[in-house]
């Protein structure tokens, strides 16, 4: 299988027709594309070089943390054999996943002590996550349940999904699902609508998201029987993850497109990752190139304690200097919000630059993007 087929497809837009369909799914479907994927070293090997030496060590880390590389995906590397490309960096393991950091955990969100029902996350009031599945398009290297990629853990039956939602119906202030994994869209489409159509029938609740990176490391995923189910659903909502300028090409814009004519509105959640997207230059170009699409940057991600992906964590401060560096440079809506995840499940901590200075009775003094420095009169209650 050569990497060229998929490299042709990732043409600007302006050469495709309107309205045209995606062309890697018309060739063949989805499923046989998935299963072409990069499962093992030797299957690797054939496409980036790996010296004799290392392998024993990577072989060591995949049977941990799974691989699974689709051929698109591996495509959009502009140098497979620079270990510091961005998109190798996300796709390809390390033997750096096998050392652990004294603040590192398998669970480091507490996930699993919040969990009251099988599969199901409750954190906040009014709002629980739905893991529907194990399994991703791509593990990401820097993933926060990478715990979820170890074969003696099961995929969860539907009884298990069934057994969440009667939870939810009993906890009527839950009023919004984020169906998540895994990725939820490597389930049949027909399994995934009779998920959707269960937390429909669920009075409470009045919002569903679906949390995916299919469409930034699988576009083909994004086909007219998936866009057939889910513009059947009037309240959803998707959450996907570019990270990095380079994912953004012909095939992921085509796919967000077709999720935004079924009525889906697309947010972008990016993680903060070293030596992929932690500089200001980068971080523009890819929220100016998601607001060119209507995908809304809406997280940054400060990258999780987790074992495995010490080397992709940054200072907290890298990433306060580049939302400074943003604002007031850029539009608002090209701005995310950057956020830390609190350990063992104590939620997300927005974390910006500090533009108060000071604050009286009478008012604030404050500083704005230039450092210029101003009193702002403050009316009494």
């Amino acid at each position: 299988m050569k990497l060229s087929k998929y490299k042709n497809l990732n043409t600007s837009l302006e050469d495709e027709p309107d309205g045209c369909k995606n062309e890697i799914s018309q060739k063949e479907s989805w499923h046989s594309t998935y299963s072409n994927s990069l499962k093992n070293i030797e299957d690797l090997s054939k496409f980036i070089f790996i010296p004799e030496a290392e392998k024993p060590a990577l072989k060591q880390v995949i049977r941990t943390f799974h691989m699974r590389i689709p051929l698109y995906y591996l495509s959009l590397a502009k140098n497979l054999n620079n270990s510091n490309d961005p998109i190798r960096r996300q796709c390809i393991p390390s033997i750096e996943e096998i050392e652990r950091e004294i603040h590192e955990k398998i669970d480091p969100l507490g996930e699993e002590k919040t969990s009251p029902a099988p599969c199901l996350i409750h954190r906040y009031p009014d709002r629980a996550l739905l893991i529907v599945t194990g399994r991703c398009f791509m593990y990401c290297r820097h993933c926060t349940r990478k715990r979820l990629w170890r074969s003696r853990i099961p995929e969860p039956a539907l009884k298990d999904i069934e057994l969440a939602l009667a939870y939810v119906k009993e906890n009527k202030e839950i009023r919004e699902i984020i169906v998540s994994g895994g990725d939820p869209l490597t389930l049949p489409t027909e399994k995934l609508d009779y998920i959707l159509s269960l937390l429909t029938n669920i009075k409470n609740i009045e919002v569903i998201r679906i949390g995916t990176r299919a469409p930034v490391v699988f576009p083909q995923r994004i086909d007219e029987n998936l866009c057939k189910v889910i513009e059947k659903y009037e309240n959803l909502w998707i959450n996907t993850q570019f990270n990095h300028p380079d994912e953004i090409t012909a095939q992921s814009i085509l796919a967000c497109k077709m999720l935004q004519r079924c009525g889906i509105a697309i947010s972008n959640q990016s993680v903060l990752l070293k030596g992929i997207n932690d500089n200001i230059k980068t971080m523009l170009e890819l929220c100016h190139k998601l607001q060119n699409i209507r995908v809304r940057p809406y997280y940054l991600y400060q990258c999780d304690p987790v074992i495995g992906a010490h080397h992709f964590r940054t200072s907290i401060w890298r990433g306060i200097d580049i939302l400074e560096n943003m604002r007031g440079h850029t539009s608002g809506m090209c701005i995310p919000t950057f956020v830390v995840d609190g350990i063992d499940g104590k939620g997300k901590i927005p974390i910006g630059p500090n533009y108060v200075l000071s604050v009286s009775p009478e008012g604030l003094t404050l500083r704005n993007y230039r450092n210029e420095i101003l009193f702002y009169f403050n009316p009494k209650e």
